[in-house]
């Protein structure tokens, strides 16, 4: 990857950052060549290639059902919505809202 290619996805991770953080607290983290996000510490979403993938919950099955369902790389076995509606901030506090309660805590890591 490039500086010019770091630097567009750097912009765009924290562009979903700043989009979703009314919401609460929003946390990207690098992952196998993407990035995952989290939503006050449970997992909401995937970053790949500059695009924003959004697990599916019965929130996001009714609110996105619109929306394209794609896997978000090569080789993944979970099909997700692909969101792009940023500017409706409404929906956006209704997605991730829903999505909150519907999706498990993070487990806690076992002592070794």
């Amino acid at each position: 990857m490039n500086l010019k290619e770091v630097i567009i996805v750097n912009e765009f991770n924290e562009f979903i950052r700043e989009v979703f953080s009314a919401a609460g607290d929003i946390v990207i983290k690098s992952m196998m060549g993407g990035y995952l996000v989290y939503l006050n510490g449970r997992l909401i979403g995937d970053i790949c290639d500059n695009e924003l993938f959004l697990k599916r919950t019965p929130t996001t099955d009714k609110l996105l059902a619109d929306s394209e369902l794609r896997y978000p790389y090569e080789g993944s076995k979970t099909l997700m919505y692909v969101f792009d509606r940023f500017e409706d901030t409404d929906l956006i506090t209704e997605l991730l809202d829903g999505m909150y309660a519907e999706l498990p805590e993070k487990k806690p890591k076992k002592a070794k």
